[in-house]
């Protein structure tokens, strides 16, 4: 996890302080803004109070607000092809991403990886690894995962693999989420100007847009909807469903 150091202008002094070492390429304007959300996500998440956590709880954020933007970038340059090649290297070379977890990524069995952290052998008893990395269907059914570090709660590839391996936000694939907005508005974009199902159903496209029913509107960079929630852009891994509410109070927690 890459060091943050916060300005007291907020993410956006932050964005500008990357800048100033290196104006940013053409095209970077395109992720700038998730990427200020989740600076900013960060900067709330790390003032907040601790009280009642754990100390290791507490870093919690860290660990997955670095995993969703790495995996952010990662998408729009290797499963969307949206930004160029320079963009990609700024955003490594300016620390926006997690180097070392993108390469772990492009590994076979690693495509999930929440941390490094979880792979170093120092950081767990008997030199062994998180038991996140455990496959799914190699535990017992009445095993919920949890790495006490990170809070994952599974990133193994393979059969059983968590879709949201956090269970929260920060789990949630934001270049899915994003690009499924940007095609839904073109096709609205599409019936508004009769191209395609014509005025009306344009209009009542328009009027279910001002509704509360799929919750906050695109403001939110995360998921508005189940539908939103349930996209993911690891390729050739089953994602298995996480436990109900009512399965973790009846099953065991474990730790590691």
């Amino acid at each position: 996890v890459h060091q943050i150091n916060w300005s007291e202008g907020g993410c956006e002094s932050t964005m500008s302080r990357f800048g100033r070492k290196g104006k940013p390429p053409a095209g970077f304007d395109y992720i700038e803004p998730i990427l200020s959300s989740l600076e900013n996500e960060l900067r709330d998440q790390v003032n907040e109070s601790h009280e009642g956590k754990r100390k290791t709880e507490a870093l919690w954020p860290v660990h997955q607000i670095n995993w969703q933007r790495s995996r952010y970038v990662f998408d729009m340059y290797y499963k969307y092809k949206k930004i160029s090649k320079e963009v990609y290297d700024y955003c490594i070379r300016m620390k926006l991403v997690d180097a070392a977890l993108i390469a772990k990524w492009k590994k076979s069995g690693y495509e999930r990886l929440c941390s490094t952290y979880v792979i170093n052998t120092k950081n767990y008893k008997f030199g062994t690894t998180s038991i996140c990395r455990v496959p799914g269907h190699a535990l017992a059914p009445d095993v919920i995962v949890e790495d006490r570090t990170t809070g994952c709660q599974g990133c193994a590839s393979g059969p059983g693999g968590q879709r949201n391996i956090f269970g929260n936000k920060y789990g949630q694939y934001l270049a899915a989420i994003q690009i499924a907005r940007e095609e839904e508005a073109e096709k609205r974009r599409k019936q508004k100007s009769g191209e395609a199902e014509g005025a009306a159903e344009a209009a009542a496209a328009e009027e279910e847009d001002e509704g509360p029913e799929d919750g906050p509107q695109p403001d939110s960079i995360w998921a508005r909807n189940d539908q939103e929630a349930q996209l993911e852009t690891v390729d050739g891994t089953p994602a298995g469903g996480g436990a109900s509410s009512g399965d973790v109070r009846d099953t065991k927690r474990q730790r590691t």
